[in-house]
């Protein structure tokens, strides 16, 4: 599912890092879920949260096998975007992230002038293929500040970057405050990873890889910039960790 900032293209690196040491029945959760690019490659428990009201609505709706319109003119982009009270939440989620350059909320409805590209289409279809992979997923909408995450849990936070443009609307955070929120989490018994460009001096990046991508849209303007992975104090407070269960499994598709 197109979302800004997704990690879909990384996900095969990073989740064999997050999961490496995941014992039996232990939780995955991710507090910013966005459009459900990595917990899609995720099996086993799993919780999905974010503060997006329609993003929740859409993966639920998505779970009880809502189809999303195939087709879909700039008029009909504009109505829904102009009228969002008249629509359900899903359909609104769908059309704000799904029919837009770059994945910014309700942008420019993104069509293929030269007429060889359908992206309504494309989009349609990346949906369908995502929405076998949401079941079993619980999805919570609240604030990651909010969310009850069970005992000994796997966290992997992927917050809106420090400096980005809102995901959603105003769904933005307090970049201290999450941080320090990642250390209590630690301390309280939970494995936390966090992607981000930069991270405070007590944390330690555990991978790093260095991307390309295209800015809102534009393919003839590079950009490259270097993802990573962060632990609080680093592997080595990783591996000390007490885990409850040594039964390990791989989680990956």
């Amino acid at each position: 599912m197109k979302y800004l900032g997704s990690k879909n293209r990384i996900a095969k690196d990073i989740l064999p890092i997050i999961l490496k040491d995941r014992f039996d029945g232990q939780y995955f959760v991710e507090p910013f879920v966005g459009g459900a690019n990595t917990i899609d490659k995720v099996k086993g428990n799993r919780i999905g949260a974010d503060k997006s009201v329609y993003m929740i609505a859409l993966h639920k709706e998505l779970q009880n096998g809502w189809t999303p319109p195939k087709n879909i003119t700039k008029e009909e982009y504009t109505h829904l975007k102009d009228n969002k009270e008249l629509y359900k939440d899903c359909e609104v989620g769908y059309y704000g992230t799904q029919l837009v350059f770059g994945s910014v909320w309700f942008g420019s409805y993104r069509r293929d002038n030269t007429g060889k590209r359908e992206y309504d289409i494309e989009a349609y279809n990346n949906v369908m293929k995502q929405q076998p992979n949401l079941i079993g997923v619980k999805f919570i909408c609240c604030d990651y500040k909010d969310l009850y995450i069970p005992p000994n849990s796997i966290i992997y936070c992927d917050p809106p970057y420090k400096g980005a443009r809102p995901y959603i609307g105003e769904n933005k955070i307090v970049h201290t405050d999450f941080w320090q929120w990642c250390r209590d989490k630690d301390n309280e018994g939970h494995t936390v990873f966090i992607s981000e460009y930069n991270a405070p001096a007590d944390f330690a990046c555990v991978w790093q890889k260095e991307i390309v991508a295209s800015g809102n849209g534009i393919t003839d303007k590079k950009l490259r910039a270097t993802e990573k992975l962060f632990v609080f104090r680093g592997e080595e407070k990783r591996k000390e960790k007490k885990i409850e269960s040594p039964t390990l499994f791989n989680e990956l598709n």
